[in-house]
């Protein structure tokens, strides 16, 4: 079940809420194989709000990404119109669109601020009129709220309560996403989009007629070093926070962490050649990373086993 916004497909309104559950589930599943293989280690009663996160921020992107034949303008007034709708799905109003109700719904029970709701559709808005940005600090003002606000999202979702975890989860946020930047750099040409801050491509002496040509040579494999050292730093900063998350839900932001940040292996493995195949890491390499950060967080693995069976024991009649 993939969303498709621009097909002129809708969504059906008569769905209860555990069936926009299940749909948001349904939808990350086919969007994102990374993101739900780490969404699956989740307690149940965590899942389903991870689902609902991930399907409104999918719902939201594809309306830039996949327009169709929908213009720039229409575009943003789609976006517009969905932002509306979840302000009023959050507030408590019968919306039509199921995604946005079980969203909604995760907003309401996990305490999400909706002013990252505002910062998070502000930055999709700018993908119909901003497509390149001069610096990387231009580019940080895109990233806060497609993708650090995300963090403070999630944070709310597993139940972080310490504050100070914010700039952790916003840094992870941005980590994984410019991780996607790297490995889509080609994709997004092709949408007339560079992510790539214009003063790194001058540094290296990089030109936009390159990226059209995907050009793989000693310049543009400077630049990938470059852009992907940033990167790790961002995620060794955002390591720092993962002790705030609490027990038995730390373990699949870390198994997530974890698979990002092995794109930036893969990339390096096929010599920086992100226009000719996709950096994608295995089921069987999925597996690996989940059992290696299982052994090295031995803890998460025993306290989120006893959590849940504490959480059946209670449910059962006394």
């Amino acid at each position: 079940m993939r969303l498709d916004p621009a097909g002129g497909k809708r969504l059906d309104a008569g769905l209860s809420l555990a069936e926009s559950y299940e749909l948001c589930r349904r939808a990350q599943r086919a969007h994102s194989r990374t993101y739900y293989f780490s969404t699956r280690l989740f307690p149940p009663e965590v899942r389903p709000h991870v689902h609902a996160l991930y399907a409104f921020m999918r719902y939201a992107d594809e309306i830039v990404d996949n327009p169709g034949a929908k213009s720039l303008e229409e575009q943003l007034c789609a976006l517009e119109a969905f932002e509306e709708e979840t302000l009023a799905a959050v507030a408590g109003e019968e919306v039509p669109n199921p995604v946005l109700r079980a969203y909604a719904d995760t907003v309401r029970v996990r305490g999400i601020d909706p002013e990252d709701i505002i910062a998070f559709m502000k930055s999709m808005k700018m993908d119909t009129r901003v497509f390149r940005y001069p610096t990387y600090e231009d580019l940080a003002v895109y990233t806060y709220g497609s993708a650090a606000v995300v963090g403070l999202m999630m944070c709310r979702v597993v139940g972080v309560a310490d504050r100070r975890a914010d700039v952790h989860a916003e840094t992870l946020g941005v980590a994984m996403q410019l991780t996607n930047f790297l490995r889509d750099i080609g994709e997004d040409w092709r949408r007339g989009r560079v992510y790539l801050p214009l003063e790194d491509l001058e540094r290296f002496g990089y030109l936009e007629a390159d990226l059209e040509r995907g050009v793989v040579d000693e310049r543009f494999v400077e630049l990938m070093r470059f852009e992907i050292r940033r990167t790790r730093r961002l995620y060794k900063l955002a390591d720092e926070g993962m002790g705030f998350i609490p027990r038995g839900r730390r373990y699949p932001v870390i198994v997530a962490r974890e698979l990002y940040a092995a794109i930036l292996d893969r990339i390096e493995a096929q010599g920086y050649d992100v226009f000719g195949q996709r950096a994608e890491t295995s089921r069987l390499g999925k597996i690996r990373i989940a059992a290696s950060s299982a052994v090295r967080n031995p803890g998460e693995i025993l306290a989120g086993r006893l959590i849940r069976r504490a959480g059946v024991a209670s449910a059962r009649p006394s």
